[in-house]
């Protein structure tokens, strides 16, 4: 719902808010009969009963509304209590600040007494063509009317969104906001926090606004709500980096660059490329769990100084103590006042216990807030300290036990908990103390799966979990134990590309595996994580080869964060021959994905060691540590580096390695400031035979491509193109989406070169339908560039001018420039320009502002849209 036009599959604590407003006495019966109907459809009802005063603060209904889905509004004779200082009713109030864009069904009560305030309301909701005017005579009626509009409403919803999914390919293309985490329940208590912290990023004064405060007391979700709150004042993007996963420091670069859509391919320098990538454009970068590698904090001060328009909001437990540094603490929600037993209405105004109702009615449709219950609540929020997470953690209880017995065993077990980590600062022994207390609510086998599961990093499979449970406790019920983790919730659920995967919060991670620890399985458990993951990557390497590319690339990013642990692990433990074929294994991955100074920082660790090692795994080592400096600082050291690798792989049996190095070290001749051409050009035409001898298709195609670019140099386009079109036929004939575009886009432009407009774009059609199922957005640039030198050359200066607009706009966002001799475009577009000025110029300004998706849309003909509909809605 809210506007999204792709069907989404939701998980059950993910289920459809439906937020119910009406004046609370008057209509009790009837909201009784509109939340059975919506319970009745497995909906979450959002209902002031169950979680607020009769006078509610605006803020609260506020944030209520903001996390719904559609609004039911029932309206009666009454037009509700006007609060002091206030000048409309709750009920207007909420149908004002109601979305536009948000599902609106309004049932009017049949009356002859009706307020005059309310008469004009309903007047003004029938002419609102965003809202559905409905009647109804009885309460019993009632049910029975909206449950069947909610169930068509939904199918209606449905099929607008597999109607837009087939038509409209701007809205598939994700805009910036939609980088953002979703939260799939609603923030509650931090409306003053948000504006406050809004207010910072306004002023414009600091370019690093960092929240501060001890894990649980909900900092990620304030940056959250923060960054959707600002989406206006950072045109040019928002994005989300989640460093949870991310522990040494040298690491903070590559994952921002990741973050922002730019490979490494060891071309240049990260942070010059990230300088390039967000020069002129004002952006907001969250950084969420900084704390671990707050060593790195500098770092953010020359970001920013070499992009003065880029912002980053940080969340800490320390504070990172950098010139530009705003720092904001983040306080706990506030729990109801006093010390004895708190009414109903106190309660009810306290957001941490509107937290736990709200939390509570999620796990247990049939909970309610009473006069009996409220002093309970206000206990467990005090003795929680207003902690969200551990608020959170409380009630999900009350599938089980009463708000007294929950309350009761927090009295009897918090105060022993918190003694035994006195040495944390309060609320983090308050917070580890709760997660403490849910754990030990668990049987035997599910705290064992709860433990094991610290040694995975971010994210999970089922597959995985099972995997490690060979001799556990835990062992054969791995499906049954995560159920009862999430309904305890120490585990959560989505959903990404298709691929159900579990998380555990980071202080929950860290809670599991100190316990984990403490039993003495950890190094047991961490062996068994990174043997599994090894084995993973044997499974999945060879499909990164051929017709299953783009799903290994899919699969190796879903599992990024445990593959960063397994190769840490190995290192650390000193399995390095290990570690040294985990990577290599993956080479075509950090190839396409781009990620050689992760890597590199991976082989440089091995080395450094001086441990022993095969001949084999030093030349892994080698060859992975000079790839970037044979780019970015070429010298007659890298190129004899290189040959050390040849030979190393050589001697260890390795033909397909070293002729991989072979081809290396004639790439590094030509980067040297006097190229040595004649042997390079022998050592690329060695490496091909060698990869072809052994069946290496994929390491022979861009070999190829190689020979191809160098024999352009030499200004020979005969002898350049035979190439190109020999390496898109090895590449077609793998399945190697990757080489295949790569070729494809050095024929196109060699072949406009040449003046043959209509192969030209037969070329770039084809390379940009496969650059959008491998998610290459470097490749889709080269296709856009292209086929604007085709418009142009065919007398089109606006459709060239959006084209080449568009595409600059994808090589600024990722950091990517180019040689001047491989940007074939410029010369038919100044030809158009001087032919049509106006007209170039026009495209130009539309291409500025397209979406990727819109830019594809402009530059593809309609023949090829099913082709290419799907891969752009699953990107």
């Amino acid at each position: 719902m809210n506007g999204h036009v792709r069907p989404v599959i939701r998980t059950p604590d993910q289920r459809i808010r439906v937020f119910v407003s009406s004046t609370l006495r008057e209509l009790a019966d009837e909201r009784r009969a509109v939340r059975a109907a919506i319970e009745r459809l497995r909906l979450a009802p959002v209902m002031f009963e169950l979680g607020a005063r009769p006078h509610p603060p605006r803020g609260l209904y506020r944030a209520y509304l903001a996390q719904s889905d559609v609004f039911v509004g029932i309206y009666g004779d009454s037009y509700g209590w006007v609060a002091p200082d206030e000048k409309l009713s709750g009920l207007e109030d909420e149908y004002n600040l109601a979305a536009e864009s948000m599902p609106k069904l309004i049932y009017i009560k049949a009356s002859t007494q009706r307020d005059e305030r309310l008469k004009s309301l309903i007047d003004r909701i029938r002419s609102d063509d965003t809202a559905a005017y409905l009647t109804f005579e009885s309460a019993a009626d009632l049910e029975d009317q909206v449950a069947d509009d909610l169930a068509a409403l939904l199918a209606e919803r449905f099929d607008e969104s597999r109607v837009a999914g087939d038509t409209e390919l701007s809205a598939v293309t994700p805009s910036a906001i939609e980088k953002i985490p979703v939260a799939y329940t609603a923030t509650i208590g931090r409306e003053g926090d948000i504006e406050r912290v809004c207010a910072l990023l306004r002023q414009g004064e600091s370019r690093v606004v960092s929240l501060i405060g001890p894990g649980g007391i909900g900092k990620s979700r304030l940056a959250i709500e923060t960054a959707r709150a600002v989406e206006d004042l950072f045109p040019d993007g928002i994005y989300f980096a989640l460093l949870e996963g991310v522990l040494e420091p040298g690491l903070l670069v590559p994952t921002i660059a990741y973050t922002l859509g730019i490979r490494d391919n060891g071309e240049a320098a990260l942070e010059e490329r990230i300088a390039h990538a967000l020069a002129g454009r004002r952006v907001l970068i969250v950084l969420d769990n900084f704390e671990q590698i707050v060593d790195a904090a500098p770092v953010l001060v020359r970001l920013y100084a070499a992009a003065p328009h880029a912002t980053f909001l940080v969340t800490s437990r320390i504070v990172l103590r950098i010139r530009g540094e705003q720092v904001y603490e983040v306080g706990a929600l506030p729990t109801p006042d006093g010390v004895g037993a708190a009414t109903l209405d106190r309660t009810l105004r306290s957001s941490a216990c509107m937290l736990f109702v709200d939390r509570a009615t999620a796990v247990k449709p049939g909970f309610a807030i009473t006069e009996e219950n409220a002093p309970d609540i206000a206990d467990i929020c005090r003795r929680l300290e207003g902690l969200p997470l551990a608020i959170e953690l409380a009630a999900a209880k009350v599938r089980m036990l009463t708000p007294r017995g929950i309350a009761e065993r927090l009295e009897r077990s918090l105060p022993l908990l918190t003694a035994s980590v006195r040495d944390m600062p309060e609320r983090h022994s308050t917070m580890r103390a709760t997660i403490d207390w849910s754990a030990s609510l668990l049987p035997d086998a599910h705290r064992g799966l709860f433990e094991d599961l610290g040694v995975f990093a971010t994210r999970f499979t089922l597959e995985a979990v099972e995997a490690l449970g060979a001799g556990r406790s835990w062992d054969g019920t791995a499906l049954d134990s995560l159920a009862a983790l999430i309904d305890a919730s120490l585990v959560k659920q989505t959903e990404i590309d298709g691929r159900v995967v579990f998380s555990l919060l980071a202080l929950v991670r860290e809670y599991a595996l100190d316990r984990l620890k403490i039993a003495g399985d950890a190094d047991t458990m961490r062996a068994a994580h990174a043997d599994y993951y090894r084995g993973f990557v044997v499974r999945t390497a060879p499909q990164l080869r051929g017709l299953e590319q783009a799903d290994a690339v899919a699969q190796l990013g879903l599992e990024l964060p445990n593959l960063r642990a397994a190769v840490r692990h190995l290192i650390y433990t000193d399995r390095l021959d290990d570690a040294g074929d985990f990577a290599w294994n993956l080479l075509i991955y950090w190839w396409i994905a781009g990620f050689f100074a992760e890597v590199r920082a991976w082989m440089l660790e091995l080395l450094g060691k001086e441990l022993p090692i095969t001949q084999r795994t030093r030349a892994v080592a080698w060859f992975l540590a000079l790839w970037g400096e044979m780019w970015q600082r070429p010298s007659e050291g890298v190129v004899a580096g290189l040959a050390e690798c040849v030979r190393l792989f050589s001697e260890s049996g390795d033909e397909d390695a070293a002729a991989m190095a072979l081809a290396a070290r004639a790439t590094a001749r030509l980067q040297l400031p006097t190229p040595d051409v004649t042997t390079a050009e022998r050592e690329l035409a060695d490496a091909a035979e060698r990869q072809h001898a052994v069946g290496n298709t994929w390491a022979e195609a861009i070999t190829e491509v190689s020979r191809g670019r160098l024999a352009w140099l030499r200004g020979l386009p005969d002898d350049a193109l035979k190439r190109f079109d020999r390496a898109a036929e090895i590449a077609e004939a793998s399945g190697d989406l990757f080489t295949r575009s790569v070729a494809g886009n050095h024929q196109a432009r060699l072949l406009l070169l040449r003046g043959d407009v209509d192969a030209a774009e037969d070329a770039c059609v084809r390379t940009l339908l496969v650059s959008i199922r491998l998610r290459h957005e470097e490749g889709i640039a080269y296709g856009l560039e292209g086929l604007c030198a085709v418009a142009a050359a065919r007398g089109d200066g606006e459709r060239a001018g959006a084209l080449s607009a568009a595409a600059a706009v994808i090589r600024h966002r990722i950091g990517v420039f180019d040689a001047e001799a491989f940007r074939v475009h410029t010369p038919q577009l100044d030809a158009a320009r001087a032919a049509d000025p106006a007209a170039v110029a026009a495209g130009e300004r539309q291409g500025a502002d397209l979406t990727i998706g819109e830019a594809i849309a402009l530059a593809l003909p309609d023949s090829d849209m099913d082709t290419l509909r799907r891969s752009l809605a699953e990107w």
